[in-house]
Order: structure tokens, then C-alpha cells, then sequence
């Protein structure tokens, strides 16, 4: 057949102009493939993988089919150890780091991948993919069509002069939504925007008031002192997960953890009153408690108080934590190392129980280090 070079300068400078007009990633993938298409080359679907750094996820694919919503995937890191991760077209381009091109519409081409087989059934005749040369990382592109000749050379040609300028734009939106994934996983999502909003200097800091929760495994030193490093581990992370996922869903952020401790707030915004954040810190902490009743051997004590503190950056030159420190803070972690002596897992201040206190009883007057006077406490009404 006769062929005619396919223009894709605009589609070029639209890339290496940053793909401004598209602010997702399948946005840059739905006006591509569309660009790509109308400008002549028979795309059926088109696809982008990319590996990433987060601690559940390894890798997101989005694909392209005309007529059709994006398809976004997630790659389990699990999955990359089965043999139809491994034995993909995918996986030789991140290894080999060259292009890959199957003509599924000749009887002759040589089906090596297993995947192959399936997008032959479903009518696909060329298959191309590519690499999508980051900095120092290798992914992929992979474009197929259904045209009975399959890709011409011009439209291979078309593919190819979009690939670099691609990469660039894919390279710095990875790196951005890396960037959220680490501070989401290592500060919490809602400090994290405040990081990126520019919160990163010494001294950046801001009065809130919050519930806070301060909790503590019982038995931990024990525990270390007879367990090896790697069993102690486990038995710390399945405790933290019986904890995060309930603060999680009641809005409340963990901002650290301290050995086998956990520091968390539910904060007070003008969309959640005191005594909102209390009742969720408290339906977080009773679903918590359920949860570590669960597993054998297990108990905690949790500190609940509500207060003012000073939210924000402390630490020494570059090196900062992000936390909340005061006295409230300070009341909170007292009461929870009298939790236990009080009798009780759950354990809230006069405070607290002000804005919640239907579902706490009072155990009383404790003193607590470093007050002068004893300080009322309460306790959940249905722990005995």
C-alpha cells in the first residue's frame, strides 16, 4: 500500500508543552490516543504502565479503547510474582528496554507471550509496545489496532515520534503522585497537604484544637525481651492495623508511631464540632477494641482527651517531624500509663467525656505524674 507520513507535530508540541489541558494522567491518555486516531493511525486501544513507590500498589496501568471510559488498574505487588506477570510483553519491555511488535493478523507470527493468544481472539491484528524511557526507569506504552493490514510503517513511525515527549510528561506526573504517596504514607494524607501547601520550614506551625488519641500496647517490653526482632514485627503491625484503618474511617490522622505507640487527632474544623470529632475518636477507639479482642494475647491501653495544640513542623536543620506537641498532648499520654491501673483499655479526660459523656461512666479522681491536683477520668460505660 501506498503510505503518507502522518503529521504529528501538534500532538509533539502539545506533549512537550506539558499537556497542560489535561490534568489526569487518562486525561493525557484519552486526548493522545484521540489525537493519534484522528489523525490517521487505526488505534483500537492504547495503553500505559508504569511501576510506582507505594507501599501497596507496584505499578498502575490505564487503558484506552475508543468510545470508552479509561480503564485504570492497580498492580498488586503480589502479582508480579506469578507467571502471567512475568511471562508479559509488559515485563520484557521493563527488562529489555527495546520495542516489541507482534502481527497477530499473520498466521506466521510467533505467539511467545500468553497473553497474545487472547487479544488474537479478540480481533486485535498488530500489537506494538514500547519503552517509556524515565530518568533512570524503564516502562511501557503499547498501542494495537483491529485494521485487517494491521499498522503501516507510517503509523509505527506516528507512534514513535510521540514516545519521548510522552515519557517526559508521564515522568514528572509519577513523580508528582509519588511524591503525594510517600508524604500521604509517612505523614498522613491531611499533612501531607499541608506539606505541599509549603508547611516544610522549622517553626511552621498552627493552634488547633483536635480529639487526640494516645494509645500503648500492653505487655510490648515483655514481649520484645522474649520474641526475635522479626516476630515482634508482626505482632506490631498486626496490632497497628487492628487501630489505623478504624481512625482512618472516622476521620481522624495517625502522626506517628512511637515503638508500640499511637498518635493520632481528630481535628476540630468548622465542618466538625467538638463534639463530632469526640463521638468519632470514640467510635474509632470502640472499633479498635473489637478488633484487638480479636486476636489472642493481645490488649492496649488508649488515652482519649480533647485539646489545643500546636500542629506543625519541630526538629533541628533539615531534618523535621511533622507532629503536634502541648499540653494536651502531655494530659493524653498521663492518663493512658494509668489506663491499666485504672482497669481499663479505653480511658478519656473530663473533657472528652464533656461532649460524648453518655457513652462514658466516671472512674473517679487520678493523679497523674506531673499534675498537681487529681484529674477526673471516665471510662467506656460498657467495659467492665
Amino acid at each position: 500500500m501506498s503510505e503518507t507520513a502522518i503529521d504529528t507535530r501538534a500532538l509533539v508540541q502539545w506533549l512537550i508543552d506539558g499537556a497542560r489541558d489535561c490534568p489526569q494522567p487518562q486525561d493525557v491518555l484519552v486526548a493522545l490516543s484521540e489525537g493519534l486516531a484522528a489523525a490517521g493511525v487505526p488505534l483500537s486501544r492504547a495503553a500505559v504502565f508504569v511501576l510506582t513507590l507505594h507501599p501497596l500498589v507496584a505499578g498502575r496501568r490505564l487503558e484506552w479503547r475508543p468510545g470508552q471510559p479509561v480503564d485504570i488498574g492497580e498492580l498488586q505487588y503480589e502479582v508480579k510474582s506469578t507467571p502471567s506477570f512475568i511471562d508479559s510483553p509488559v515485563v520484557y519491555i521493563y527488562e529489555n528496554n527495546k520495542e516489541l511488535r507482534r502481527r497477530l493478523g499473520r498466521p506466521d507470527c510467533p505467539m511467545d507471550f500468553p497473553i497474545l493468544q487472547g487479544m488474537r481472539d479478540e480481533g486485535i491484528t498488530d500489537y506494538f509496545a514500547v519503552p517509556l524511557r524515565f530518568t533512570d526507569e524503564v516502562h511501557a506504552l503499547v498501542c494495537a489496532t483491529t485494521a485487517p493490514d494491521g499498522f503501516a510503517g507510517a503509523h509505527i513511525d506516528a507512534i514513535r515520534s510521540i514516545v519521548a515527549p510522552l515519557a517526559r510528561v508521564a515522568e514528572i506526573r509519577a513523580l508528582k503522585r509519588t511524591a503525594t504517596a510517600l508524604l500521604d504514607t509517612y505523614v498522613g494524607h491531611k499533612t501531607g497537604n499541608r506539606v505541599r501547601a509549603g508547611s516544610i520550614r522549622r517553626g511552621d506551625t498552627e493552634a488547633i484544637r483536635a480529639a487526640i488519641w494516645l494509645s500503648d500496647m500492653r505487655g510490648f517490653t515483655t514481649l520484645a525481651d522474649r520474641e526475635p526482632p522479626a516476630a515482634v514485627m508482626s505482632v506490631l503491625n498486626r496490632y497497628f492495623d487492628c487501630q489505623v484503618p478504624a481512625i482512618s474511617a472516622h476521620g481522624g490522622e495517625v502522626l506517628k508511631y512511637i515503638g508500640d505507640g499511637v498518635l493520632a487527632i481528630f481535628p476540630v474544623t468548622e465542618a466538625v464540632g467538638p463534639d463530632a470529632a469526640c463521638a468519632e475518636a470514640l467510635a474509632a477507639a470502640r472499633d479498635a477494641r473489637a478488633e484487638i479482642a480479636k486476636v489472642a494475647g493481645l490488649r492496649f491501653g488508649l488515652a482519649l482527651h480533647l485539646g489545643d495544640v500546636l500542629y506543625g513542623n519541630i526538629g533541628s536543620g533539615d531534618r523535621l517531624d511533622f507532629t503536634c506537641i502541648g499540653p494536651a498532648v502531655n494530659l493524653a499520654a498521663r492518663l493512658e500509663k494509668v489506663a491499666a491501673r485504672a482497669g481499663r483499655d479505653v480511658i478519656a479526660s473530663a473533657e472528652f467525656a464533656r461532649h460524648c459523656g453518655a457513652d462514658l461512666t466516671p472512674l473517679g479522681n487520678l493523679t497523674l505524674a506531673g499534675f498537681h491536683e487529681p484529674q477526673p477520668a471516665f471510662g467506656l460505660a460498657d467495659e467492665r
